[in-house]
């Protein structure tokens, strides 16, 4: 937010829907599996594409690192993780938003900082053509690579992180927990957002009002939005991931 009165406007509104994180997770050295939402150029490497941060963002730069270390963390200890990486045809629009993460682009490959991970034995990568990752997971027999990730290693609790809080982890969050609640993804008990792993793309009002058909979309703001929301539907928020001694 570029002003004080922006901040200022931003802190009242987050104190009409105000929320308690779940503190830390504590890591533990089975049954827990890592999610990555779309850590790709298009929504995340400055001038990458139409999605993409036109400006270093330290938001989306501290997803980033997060994202690495936990990886690296999670490879180290040879525990499962599952990368969605948003990539669309030409001729399939995905509107409203403008085209993006087109196949060939480079768009829709991983971040440089994690291109490594397309080398690990551990890591399912899923490229997904919708906003919602666990819809696109389902096939058209009925089955779903993702449930079958979470059964293969018996997996209660998920470790989510990635772009953008409000959009694609809200989206997969809320749909996995509500497929949970009906068994339909076994042994699966928890998801986990992690704030400071996540993050949201900045679009000012006084940008936005410029930008026919566009929608404000205050960085700041919607990150918190998106972790009420996914809080709301069942999520649990923390703002530290620690090592299980």
């Amino acid at each position: 937010m570029g002003t004080e009165a922006d901040a200022a406007a931003v802190d009242s509104l987050r104190s009409q829907i105000p929320f308690q994180t779940d503190g830390e997770l504590i890591l533990p050295r089975r049954d827990v599996g890592l999610v990555l939402v779309d850590l790709c150029n298009g929504f995340c490497t400055v001038g990458a594409g139409n999605l993409a941060p036109v400006a270093p963002n330290k938001q989306i730069s501290k997803m980033v690192e997060e994202a690495a270390r936990l990886s690296k963390l999670f490879c180290d200890r040879n525990l499962p993780i599952f990368a969605f990486l948003d990539t669309h045809y030409p001729d399939k629009p995905e509107p409203p938003y403008p085209p993006h993460c087109i196949i060939g682009t480079g768009e829709e490959n991983f971040v440089p900082d994690l291109e490594w991970l397309e080398k690990e034995p551990n890591v399912t990568i899923k490229r997904k053509s919708c906003i919602d990752g666990y819809i696109s997971c389902i096939e058209e027999d009925g089955s779903s690579v993702f449930v079958d990730w979470v059964g293969k290693y018996q997996i209660k609790t998920v470790l989510v992180l990635g772009i953008c809080t409000d959009i694609c982890v809200l989206d997969f969050a809320s749909s996995t927990l509500a497929a949970r609640n009906i068994d339909r993804v076994p042994p699966l008990r928890d998801v986990v957002i992690y704030s400071e792993g996540c993050a949201t793309y900045d679009l000012p009002v006084e940008i936005a009002m410029n930008i026919k058909g566009a929608l404000a979309h205050p960085q700041d703001l919607m990150h918190h939005i998106g972790l009420y929301m996914a809080k709301g539907r069942g999520a649990k928020v923390v703002d530290r991931v620690v090592i299980e001694p």
